[in-house]
């Protein structure tokens, strides 16, 4: 994977994470009136993108945007958004043990 890749599957864990946090990424969430929402799927969506370009591992990402929309949802969105990091963490570490696929 290459740093760009690297970066956007760390990053988006990162924000993933951040969200996932239960009071405080609700609070950020409502706060900025979903917004922060639409950033993740953006993200997410860009991750993709070069994901697929350099054949990684796509899985975590997508459902990162499947996260994005339901986030909406309160309490299934911080579900999610754990499960997201969560996923996107495991990627990250194996990801960086392997080349990309062929």
């Amino acid at each position: 994977m290459s740093p760009i890749g690297k970066l956007f599957k760390w990053g988006t864990f990162a924000y993933e994470a951040f969200l996932a946090l239960p009071f405080i990424g609700g609070a950020f969430v409502v706060a900025n009136a979903w917004v922060p929402l639409g950033v993740a799927f953006l993200l997410h969506a860009v991750a993709v993108i070069i994901l697929l370009r350099e054949r990684g591992s796509i899985i975590g990402n997508a459902v990162g945007i499947v996260t994005s929309v339901v986030g909406l949802i309160p309490f299934v969105g911080w579900i999610m958004h754990a499960i997201t990091a969560l996923i996107l963490l495991v990627e990250g570490i194996s990801g960086s043990r392997r080349n990309t696929r062929y």
